[in-house]
This record gives structure tokens, sequence and C-alpha cells, in this order.
């Protein structure tokens, strides 16, 4: 059966099987992540859920980012909504699908804490998931038939967290099992009138996914022919596919990209495109007639008004962080996006509502055909001088094409840090993870508990 298939692949796993350069991938993801998770200290979402975790207690396994401890399957609920709420953690681009493998990190971490887990067994366990969930992605979305990406996450986080406990192979089948059945989320998340669930949807699947493997560990099973049986995934959502996971190796993450702003990931070519395009000719907002948007069908079904619904209506953070015309005019009128254009009295301000109606979004087929291994957008400012500006992108600064370095992913981290946390704290957390192979998981979550909960 596929389930014992992948199991197989998962035991497998290890840290020597990593290329240095899929070390080097994972531990700047870790810190991007980190950085992202601190910097959601004080969302309102994720304070109501530590509020809950608070009145319901629990086992004191596991840290908590800010303090505390609770249970493994909470504490990943927590620390995984802390990395997802900014919408600023990375993603992966398939043709079919786009995800954020880095919604992983919650779960393992807790797994990690609870089984004493070291940095390198940590590492390959977060390879595992990333593997999982890029590599159904590719093969297997599920958008287009009305479901989320967190749909494939289930199987990844049960894979990492089952790596990460030293489940037997058996074991290992029965939580993927228990969490593909369990957990098949729909695209309703990201659709129309967005809420806090766009982004709590994978935070919850990274519970299931933990609850599930930490079931299996205590004997529950699950139905093996999740994937292919009758009324399987395969059957009921995906459609058939195939993945030789006896060939598979640990190099996804090589693939998987980091954001430069804090915004949804196809809109980030056309912000750098945008700010450069001001940066060199130098108009303002009050000059700007319209602003045409040319870009791949992904993005224009997403973010720019689509099948996923009008992105001119933008009241929350969530429709903002997904609104390519609110983030656009933000990116004119503020420069760099980043958590502050989210704030309540940013969004209802008047000039940005205001431009982000003169913004108008159109599919361009060759661009579509050119995703995912560019992201192509064509900005065209017209000015109510007469004058146009216009810039073509194919990439920025956190493609694969062009990288982060590890100085520029510091940067990220001190911004988004700086607020929560000290100096020596933040080089402590730093250093940690740079030279993770040489520390535990306990080194780390100890360090992210003692991040201020306020500024």
């Amino acid at each position: 059966m596929i389930v014992h298939e992948l199991t197989s692949f998962i035991k497998k796993a290890s840290f020597r099987k990593l290329s240095d350069e899929a070390v080097k991938q994972l531990k700047i993801h870790l810190l991007d992540s980190a950085g992202t998770a601190i910097g959601a200290i004080e969302g309102e979402p994720v304070q109501a859920i530590r509020n809950m975790i608070d009145d319901f207690g629990g086992s004191e396994m596991c840290s908590l980012i800010g303090g505390g401890k609770t249970t493994p399957d909470r504490a990943a609920l927590y620390n995984s909504g802390l990395i997802r709420y900014l919408d600023f953690n990375d993603s992966y681009l398939a043709k079919g699908e786009t995800c954020h493998p880095s919604d992983n990190i919650g779960a393992i971490l807790a797994a990690g804490e609870a089984t004493g887990l070291s940095g390198k067994e940590f590492l390959a366990a977060l390879a595992v998931a990333y593997q999982v969930q890029c590599r159904l992605s590719d093969e297997a979305p599920v958008r287009d038939k009305g479901f989320d990406h967190t749909t494939q996450g289930s199987y990844a986080v049960a894979a990492g967290v089952s790596k990460a406990l030293n489940l037997d192979e058996e074991k290992t089948a029965n939580a993927i099992a228990i969490a593909g059945t369990a957990l098949n989320a729909l695209r309703v998340t990201r659709t129309g009138a967005l809420s806090n669930w766009k982004g709590l949807a994978y935070p919850h699947t990274a519970f299931g996914g933990t609850h599930a493997a930490f079931l299996a560990k205590y004997g529950i099973t699950g139905p093996p022919a999740v994937f292919e049986g009758n009324k399987g995934f395969m059957d009921s959502i995906a459609g058939d596919f195939s993945i030789d996971w006896k060939s598979e190796d640990l190099e996804r993450v090589t693939d998987t990209i980091i954001k430069k702003y804090n915004a949804e990931i196809h809109s980030q070519s056309s912000l750098e495109g945008m700010i450069e395009l001001k940066e060199e000719h130098g108009f303002t907002a009050e000059d700007v007639e319209k602003i045409e948007i040319e870009i791949f069908d992904v993005a224009f079904h997403i973010i720019g008004g689509g099948e996923e619904g009008d992105k001119t209506i933008v009241r929350t953070k969530e429709e903002a962080d997904h609104s390519l015309q609110y983030m656009v005019s933000a990116a004119l009128l503020d420069g760099p996006v980043m958590p502050e254009q989210y704030k309540k009295e940013r969004i209802e301000a008047d000039d940005i509502q205001s431009l982000l109606k003169k913004v108008n979004v159109s599919p361009n087929q060759e661009y579509g055909d050119r995703f995912p291994d560019e992201m192509p957008v064509k900005l065209t400012v017209h000015l109510k001088d007469g004058n146009t500006r216009q810039i073509e992108k194919k990439d920025y600064e956190g493609f694969h094409t062009r990288p982060m370095s590890w100085e520029t992913i510091i940067q990220k981290f001190e911004k988004l840090a700086e607020p929560f946390t000290t100096a020596d704290l933040r080089e402590e957390i730093i250093n940690t993870v740079q030279n993770f192979e040489e520390h535990s998981v306990d080194d780390l979550t100890q360090l992210l508990a003692k991040v201020e909960r306020s500024s």
C-alpha cells in the first residue's frame, strides 16, 4: 500500500542524507519562521488561542513561544498559529497548488521537545515534512477541486511528527492514515469574505496531525488504504497520482521561497516592482490616474479578483493581505509592506481605500505558462499628466532564482523580533539556529519561551 511506501521513506530519512544546501535552507527557513512567530505575538487571534490554552491547562510537556507549557498538540496549535498569523512565512509553488511548508515547524518543535530531539534529528524530521507536503502539492493538487492546501499538509505534519517521535513504520502509517482521513479542509477558507481561519487553518492541521501521531503512538489504528482505497484520498478528492517514494530525496526545501514583504506570496514580484518603479520615477499616489497589473493566472484568481472573490472590498487584515489591489497600493503609499500596513487604522484610511479602487488586475496567459518557474508581472502606472510608467518582473529577492542570503534573513528576523526581545536573546536565537546541528530542540524552545508577549 502507498502509505507503507511512504512510511519506509520516512523511516530511512536521516540528517546524513541531507545535502549541505538543504541543511542551510532548513536553518534559513527555521530562523525566518522564528521571526514571523515572534512578530505575531500580539496578534488578536493567536492571543485568543493562548487564552483558551491557559484556561484549558494540560500537562506541561512542551514550551509555548512567549512562555508557559502545555500538551504537545496544543503547543503545535499555538506556536504554528504564531508562525502563520502574519502571512510572512515561506512558500512552495507548484503548478496547481501553493503551500507554506514552514507551517510544519511548530508541530515538529513540540514533538521534538517532548522526546528530547537533537538538532540534527529535528532537521531530518523537518526535511521529511517539507518533502511530503511539496511532492503532494506537485502531484496531487486539490485547490481546483475546492479543497485547501492544508489537506496535503495533514500528511506532512503526521510524517514529520512521527519521525520526531521515532515511531516505527506501522505506527507512522497509522498516524498518516488518521490525519489524512480526518483533516480534509475546504478552500472556502480563502475565498470571499476572509476570516481569522485563513491564518489558523494550518495551525489546526498541525494540532490534528500532532494529535494523530500521538494517537498512533498509543496504539490507535487508521485506514491503511487512505490514499488508494475505496473513498480514499485519490477516489474522493485528488484523483490518481503516483510518487515513487523509494526514489525521493530530502531536497525539496531548496525549491521553497522566502517572502520579502509581509504579503501573500504571489504578490511579491508586484510589490518589488511597484517600489522600484516609484523609486526610479519619483511619482506619488496623488499623481496616479490608474494602475494596470498583468499577472499569471494563479495570482489573478487568488489575490487579483478572479474566482476567489472581489479584492477591492478590504476591511480586515485577512482581506488586506490577500488583495493585490490593497498590497500594491500600500507599496506605493508606504514602501515595503510590513505588519504595520495591516493595522486597522491603515486599512481603513481614505488614501489607501481610494487608491486600491484605481488598480485593475488581469490575467496574462503567457505569464501563466511561465509560472511557477517564474513569478512574472507587468505593472503600468497611468499618471494624471498623461504619462505612463511601466516595469516588468519575473522574480523577486527571495524567489529560488534570487535566494535570500543569511544576512538578509537575519535583518528580517531582527526587524520582526526586536519589539519583543532583547538584543542578547536575538543573538542567542540566531546563533542557535545557525549551528543547530550542535544543539537540541530544547535549546531553541527555551530561548523562544523568553520572548516578551507585549512590546
